[in-house]
């Protein structure tokens, strides 16, 4: 795997920063369960399940989604479909499967949605700050993209398509989906700190999970949630970023100032029916600063940020998420 550590460094964990971020965890467990695991995205996936059944037997359908999404989108291999699309200094169509074009037509409605929060634009301005691989220029005028069944074409021969703040997600809800094709009903998802849980768990509840502490230094849940059907991504500075005098450099670029995201939100946490949405919000509000609890509002969405205050840590709970808490 090629894939990093950060949501713009690679598909998958950065496909968050997020993880360690601020990443939510799985929460203690009574009644019998069985784990798997391994590694992806430069992180690590693991599937917890009622002790029952052959769970080892699901390790080679889990790892097949992760390379399978791994050869498609992960800017960090120079032979994946999205690598080669960039690299290619042409505005005609050109082929990268039905998969990619749908998580690239999901980042163009996020775009819009979010108010330019959320830029797939922006990975050359991403690897200026260090903290991804996609080489170019970004164009001052963004004349866009294209997306057909299996194709995309973009509309000036120097732009370049980043996937890192949305793919994890999508490969997360892949992930579940071939777990439920094989009659799997009941059963939690990690991958790299983004979780998706369907069912209950063996005691007859909803599967808890916890959000991590954001600040630099401390340990420990912040957070405990209810989660049945739904998933969870966080996005924020944590691990993924650095320290000049008594600025703190974000991962996450503001594709308005082409700077990392100034502002004292440690932390932005989204629920959603699916990962995929989940791991977009969080990216696109994380970059919207200050703004991102009045957009995560206008969107209906459910979502927990942590704001800095001197040591301290202010939660404003947006929507309902509230009513996830355990």
């Amino acid at each position: 795997m090629r894939l990093r550590l950060t949501r713009r460094e690679a598909l998958a964990t950065g496909l968050a920063a997020v993880a360690g971020v601020a990443a939510p965890a799985l929460a203690r467990a009574a009644a019998p369960t069985t784990q798997i695991g391994g590694p992806a995205y430069g992180t690590w996936w693991s599937l917890t399940l009622p002790a029952k059944g052959d769970a080892l037997a699901l390790r080679p359908v889990i790892e097949q989604v992760l390379a399978r999404i791994d050869r498609l989108m992960s800017p960090w291999r120079p032979d994946s479909t999205i690598t080669l699309f960039n690299a290619a200094r042409s505005t005609d169509w050109q082929r990268v499967g039905s998969e990619t074009a749908t998580v690239a037509r999901a980042t163009l409605a996020l775009r819009e949605a979010s108010a330019g929060a959320f830029d797939p634009a922006v990975g050359p301005l991403v690897s200026r700050w260090g903290f991804g691989p996609i080489s170019g220029e970004k164009p001052s005028s963004d004349t866009g993209f294209a997306v057909g069944d299996d194709a995309l074409c973009k509309h000036h021969p120097g732009l370049t398509l980043d996937l890192c703040g949305i793919a994890k997600g999508y490969a997360l809800d892949q992930m579940g989906r071939v777990l439920r094709d094989r009659g799997e009903e009941d059963f939690v998802i990690d991958l790299g700190g983004e979780i998706a849980a369907m069912g209950w768990h063996p005691d007859g509840r909803s599967w808890h999970v916890a959000i991590e502490d954001p600040r630099e230094g401390r340990s420990g849940a912040v957070e405990m949630l209810r989660l049945s059907g739904n998933a969870i991504a966080t996005s924020g500075d944590r691990t993924n970023g650095f320290t000049v005098g008594t600025r703190r450099y974000s991962h996450i670029i503001d594709p308005v100032t082409a700077e990392p995201v100034e502002g004292s939100t440690a932390s932005v946490s989204v629920l959603a029916d699916d990962a995929m949405t989940a791991d977009g919000w969080a990216t696109a509000l994380m970059a919207a600063g200050a703004d991102g609890p009045a957009r995560a509002r206008n969107q209906g969405l459910d979502a927990l940020f942590f704001i800095r205050d001197g040591e301290s840590l202010r939660r404003v709970p947006v929507g309902r998420f509230d009513d996830h808490l355990a």
